[in-house]
């Protein structure tokens, strides 16, 4: 059992231990990606846990197995996310547990009808995500001077989640066989298991240049993975990244710093340079029309306005 596994299902009762063990084997043998197949059995490790970790509950057998979660214990279980997670927290769960609920009926074979059937997604916000002005990223990436492992190491995925406008789980799943620096280009693995391929800015191509040369004398250098954490031959986990985005944004003094603001900023760079959304969809993986309206919308304003202003509409006489 790997560790992950081990620690999400410490503590549970022994039938939600066990059907999480078999629901992981079944989504490492569909190639599910691993940030995926954790988020979905975390998900469904805090829906056991919630259950069976108060008796005012009244879980009933539920707290014991899955088997025996009904629709009144899911929609308990998503308002105690609501209030003390978030509405996007708590939708991100049921999403899970759509799965793991159709994975009990339909693959298993172990319960009749899944509880999520009649269970509402929790209604969301849509919050506008503020892109990251190149004098953040500086200030960023000038926390990043040096010429030690970590500094190097850090320095490389701060220029890629800014140069490509990557997902984190891309960026955090890449391996040393996606890195062509002969074309200076990398193979992100995308959502939907969709591989692309995104060329690489001469400042981008320097850093991971210069951090593989870094890397070659780590003691986890024989690791395929990319990334490598300081100590020890491990690799820089998903979560091992999103702090250290946060560490160097309190050092910097920038607020609020995550990846997906570099994201954000791509797209709204793109447009605002007149790039087609086609080629827009192509290059930061998505497969839905939705997506090119929703990122980059913080700044919708700014853009309209500068295309106002390049048009001179009214001003040509």
């Amino acid at each position: 059992m790997n560790r992950d596994l081990t620690k999400l299902t410490m503590g549970l009762p022994q039938a939600w231990a066990a059907f999480l063990t078999d629901w992981d084997r079944s989504l490492r043998s569909g190639n599910y990606p691993s940030t995926t197949r954790y988020n979905y059995l975390l998900a469904a490790a805090q829906l056991g846990r919630y259950l069976a970790g108060d008796s005012r509950r009244e879980s009933g057998e539920a707290a014991l197995t899955p088997t025996a979660v009904t629709r009144r214990h899911v929609e308990a279980f998503q308002v105690w996310m609501i209030e003390t997670r978030s509405p996007a927290t708590a939708l991100n769960k049921h999403k899970a547990l759509q799965q793991f609920f159709k994975w009990l009926t339909v693959d298993e074979e172990e319960i009749d009808q899944s509880p999520m059937l009649r269970v509402r997604q929790p209604k969301t916000p849509r919050r506008l995500i503020p892109i990251i002005g190149d004098e953040d990223t500086k200030k960023l990436l000038d926390t990043c001077k040096g010429k030690d492992f970590v500094h190097t190491r850090d320095l490389a995925i701060i220029r890629l989640l800014a140069n490509t406008g990557a997902r984190l789980s891309e960026v955090a799943n890449l391996q040393l066989d996606d890195v062509d620096l002969s074309l200076d280009t990398v193979r992100y693995h995308g959502k939907g298991a969709k591989d692309r391929r995104v060329r690489l800015g001469p400042k981008t191509a320097r850093a991971v240049s210069r951090y593989l040369r870094a890397r070659s004398g780590h003691k986890g250098s024989g690791l395929p993975h990319l990334w490598l954490a300081v100590r020890g031959a491990q690799p820089l986990t998903f979560n091992g990244i999103k702090l250290m985005l946060k560490r160097r944004g309190l050092r910097a003094g920038v607020d609020g710093v995550h990846a997906h603001r570099w994201r954000h900023t791509y797209a709204h760079e793109w447009k605002l340079a007149g790039g087609d959304t086609g080629d827009l969809m192509l290059v930061l993986g998505w497969a839905s029309d939705d997506m090119p309206r929703h990122y980059g919308a913080s700044a919708a304003a700014e853009r309209a306005q500068e295309v106002q202003a390049r048009m001179g509409i009214g001003e040509r006489v």
